[in-house]
């Protein structure tokens, strides 16, 4: 039984010092969750993701990307504007999706006008790539709508899914995937989507999942979550373990 995580910052020595890097993708492939994806938040951060993926060609991919906050929570999307074109300097072989891309009204004194201004490089830089996208929105689904209908080609997968049944709804409308992970286990009313539309995620090191919490996050948790599911969608544990690895594989092309 294999798990995918779909969503974590494992190669970010912000959270995760090499060598504690090391021993958490280890722990990873021994718990079952032989496959990642690590996500590019920034330029820099995006050459780290690649390296990481690169250093670990059989266990890690990586996706490349500017956060709605770029380096800060102060909003610095106007500074980011013309990141694209570092971004095509990233070599791209291991690059599976654009992001952690996405509007983020959460913060006091976000701009909003240049938050949408650098969403919309991001998903022109991954239609001109031909990648999916990894999509960060909080606070902000009233904007995306409109926007992601600009770009219709696209496809991709609402990571750390927390609104609602209706925005559920929209998102499969338009072929996208739900990003769950651990913030199912332990807040209450969340929608969860349908088995065949779902990606499993940790978001390490944020977001640990029971029996973990309070602890730093890391992918070998993915199977907790999955167990947690096997109770909300009333499916047992391999059933999701295939699903989820199999949506995961077809979103993000990885090989087997």
């Amino acid at each position: 039984m294999k798990f995918i995580d779909s969503h974590c910052h494992l190669h970010d020595p912000e959270f995760f010092a090499p060598a504690d890097a090391e021993a958490a993708l280890q722990r990873s492939i021994k718990a079952g969750v032989d496959r990642m994806v690590v996500i590019g938040t920034t330029v820099n951060d995006s050459f780290a993701a690649v390296k990481f993926a690169t250093d670990h060609p059989e266990n890690v991919f990586a996706t490349i990307g500017i956060h709605p906050h770029g380096d800060g929570y102060d909003d610095i999307a106007k500074q980011q504007l013309g990141s694209s074109t570092q971004l095509n300097q990233i070599p791209s072989d291991n690059v599976v999706a654009v992001g952690e891309i996405g509007l983020d009204y959460h913060y006091e004194g976000y701009d909003r006008d240049s938050q949408i201004k650098l969403f919309e490089e991001m998903l022109q830089f991954a239609r001109n790539a031909k990648l999916p996208v990894v999509l960060h929105v909080r606070e902000a689904f009233h904007d995306i709508w409109p926007i992601l209908d600009n770009f219709p080609e696209l496809t991709g997968v609402f990571h750390s899914f927390t609104d609602t049944e209706d925005s559920i709804l929209e998102a499969l409308r338009r072929g996208y995937y739900i990003g769950v992970n651990g913030i199912v286990t332990f807040a209450k009313g969340i929608p969860l989507p349908p088995l065949d539309r779902m990606l499993l995620e940790t978001d390490a090191p944020f977001l640990a999942p029971p029996p973990h919490r309070g602890k730093t996050n890391e992918p070998a948790f993915i199977p907790d979550i999955a167990r947690f599911l096997t109770k909300k969608l009333g499916k047992p544990l391999p059933e999701i373990a295939k699903k989820t690895t199999a949506n995961t594989e077809l979103l993000f092309k990885l090989s087997k």
